[in-house]
């Protein structure tokens, strides 16, 4: 039905696409998968019309298909899941179902029309919400839940969902999944992205695996694969560590009895299970795991961006967190996000400007009067430090790469003088480069004795910066991974199996007893 040809794209020089072909059938179940920086994001928008490929083609029912934005896309059939989601906060539920498509009759929106076609989807997928709710009022699994229905009550011919249960429990992936295999029946073709290996062989009809732009393994039935198989695809036969520089040399790490970060006993109700952990100074640990397995929440936790129900959290000086966010700032906690531009830098203004947003506005540091002249001179030895590549402080961080924006990310919180840095996917979207000279940046700050926990979706980037990684499956930790299994195979692996290799079975999952909470960091210093 759906056909991509040779596409190709490329953005500032790299290749995301590399001539990918791929196709999906009706009353199939089509998965894709691949690493992150794969290509799978990149080929979704080219198929929805969110991005115009620089060469190739696409075909719907062997006709060529012209796309120049996503509601053209709605309009032949084709519905998208995005991964971020794009929900409008300030609107209701209905209105939020029917994106600027609402039945009409005249001037005026038909709602009870859109109610009676809205319902039943929500009913399907267990979202028990009134129509009438405001969206910021909801949780973020049923913000997620939300953006699903969005795209099934336009009756779609072909479905593409990027990450959909990201932030979901056990129990709605099911339903979810249950509802697929209902299109499936109705012959409605479905792609699915996810890096739950395990759900994607349970669901899917067949696999194609992305690697580096490409397609590496073709359409290839799920019964014929393992997760073992699909990890191996995914990696290639090339070494874990992603870089030279700034990757963990492989020699024993010993851990000493210096200043730690400990997480005592924490429990936060459906997220995370009585987890102790701790963190020495000097020592950059991983934590990972598939989406909902608690090892973001941890992160979250560990920077006071969620409550505890139970347990409590030690820092460096033996003081324990208190006061939130805000408080653990003050208490010498930075939180490095990846999603930059909505929670890292401030675009529109200046490298200076930004750089000093933490010490000096919101910690005050500086005392009540900011002088704009030591802000730019403290931020030009930050640029020099990290290698910030601008034509001066005063550029605005908008026009800045993406890799040279997350720098700036990081020279905003050094400044602060953290003792605990807490990074939650510190190289999203950057280019190789500037990867590298954020590892290295990293490794500095391990001699300097910070305190690291580095939460990262990409097995072969922990793999290649840390001397330890924490696996979490189904809020608790299932295995403390150094040495030799310190790989990005074994990583994957873990993530979605529970179990070390020849180990014993997995802790259950997921957590019972609580709703997700929202993690995102507040708008504040962060």
């Amino acid at each position: 039905m759906l056909e991509a040809q040779g596409i190709r794209k490329t953005y500032g020089g790299v290749v995301a696409l590399a001539g990918v072909d791929f196709a999906v059938r009706p009353g199939t179940v089509q998965a894709l998968v691949g690493e992150n920086g794969a290509g799978k994001s990149t080929l979704v928008k080219v198929l929805v019309g969110a991005v115009t490929p620089d060469a190739g083609a696409l075909r719907l029912d062997g006709a060529e298909l012209r796309l120049t934005n996503t509601l053209g896309a709605i309009g032949k059939g084709i519905a998208v899941v995005s991964q971020e989601l794009s929900l409008f906060p300030d609107l209701d539920v209905l209105s939020n179902m029917f994106p600027m498509r609402e039945p009409r009759r005249g001037p005026w929106v038909l709602r009870r029309a859109m109610a009676e076609r809205a319902r039943p989807v929500l009913d399907e997928l267990g979202l028990d919400v009134a129509l009438d709710e405001p969206v910021e009022g909801l949780s973020l699994e049923q913000r997620q839940l939300l953006e699903i229905g969005r795209a099934l009550v336009a009756d779609p011919r072909v479905l593409i969902l990027d990450e959909p249960t990201s932030a979901l429990h056990a129990s709605e992936t099911e339903r979810l999944h249950g509802v697929l295999r209902t299109l499936r029946q109705r012959d409605v073709a479905v792609v699915y992205v996810s890096h739950h290996l395990e759900d994607v062989l349970a669901l899917c009809d067949e696999v194609t695996v992305m690697r580096d732009g490409r397609v590496v393994v073709p359409a290839t039935a799920a019964g014929s694969l393992s997760v073992d198989r699909v990890v191996h695809h995914m990696l290639g036969e090339k070494a874990a560590a992603m870089v030279e520089e700034g990757a963990h040399s492989g020699a024993p790490v010993t851990r000493g009895s210096g200043p730690s970060l400990r997480l005592e006993n924490v429990t936060v109700h459906g997220e995370l299970d009585d987890v102790t952990l701790e963190v020495p100074a000097g020592v950059i640990v991983g934590v990972a795991g598939v989406a909902g397995s608690g090892y973001r929440t941890l992160l979250a936790a560990a920077a006071g961006a969620t409550r505890l129900d139970a347990g409590r959290i030690v820092l460096p000086d033996g003081a324990e967190l208190t006061g939130g966010q805000r408080g653990a700032i003050t208490q010498g906690v930075a939180l490095v996000s990846g999603d930059r531009r909505r929670f890292g830098v401030m675009l529109d203004k200046a490298v200076w400007e930004n750089v000093g947003q933490v010490r000096s506005v919101a910690l005050r540091r500086d005392g009540a009067l900011v002088r704009a002249g030591r802000l730019r001179s403290r931020a030009e030895e930050h640029v020099g430090r990290l290698g910030i590549r601008t034509p001066s402080v005063d550029q605005e961080v908008g026009m800045l790469s993406g890799g040279n924006q997350q720098k700036v990310v990081f020279a905003k919180w050094l400044e602060a003088e953290p003792t605990v840095l807490l990074l939650d996917d510190p190289t999203r979207g950057i280019d190789i480069g500037a990867k590298a000279e954020i590892y290295t940046l990293l490794r500095a700050l391990s001699e300097q004795g910070t305190v690291q926990v580095v939460a990262s979706p990409d097995a072969r980037e922990l793999a290649a910066i840390c001397d330890e990684v924490v696996v979490f499956y189904g809020g608790r930790i299932c295995a403390q991974l150094r040495g030799e299994q310190l790989d990005a195979h074994t990583i994957l692996e873990v993530m979605n199996t529970g179990v070390v290799p020849g180990g014993a079975a997995p802790p259950p999952r997921p957590v019972h007893g609580g709703a997700v909470r929202t993690h995102e960091p507040p708008g504040g210093a962060q």
